[in-house]
């Protein structure tokens, strides 16, 4: 586990939850907004809230790609792949998003 604390994530609807999931990972993942500093394959400890939910997911996951503070026309966070413990959190992300579809011109990754 990272030398950070548990970063807290609160998504607070379903646009959100379409650009922050990242489906394309093989046991998926989210992008987590934040200005502190990780490392490429860094493990973190999430505490995900999904919309409308009262419950914190826990899931650990590893640093799949970074976004620094400064860079022009994005938000500063990290990419978290989820560990093998994510599998429930996924499963719950993706039967919310396929119960709320896209709206065809979301861009990913503007929370």
């Amino acid at each position: 586990m990272s030398s950070h604390k548990a970063l807290s994530l609160t998504i607070r609807d379903d646009d959100t939850l379409h650009s922050a999931y990242l489906a394309w990972l093989a046991r998926g993942g989210l992008f987590v907004p934040t200005e502190q500093r990780y490392s490429l394959g860094q493990r973190v400890y999430l505490l995900v809230t999904l919309p409308g939910a009262q419950e914190r997911l826990p899931v650990e996951g590893e640093v799949v790609w970074l976004t620094p503070a400064g860079t022009a026309d994005r938000l500063a966070g990290i990419g978290v792949h989820f560990g093998a413990d994510g599998q429930d959190l996924r499963e719950r992300i993706e039967a919310r998003l396929k119960a709320h579809p896209s709206p065809p011109a979301l861009t990913r990754h503007t929370l």
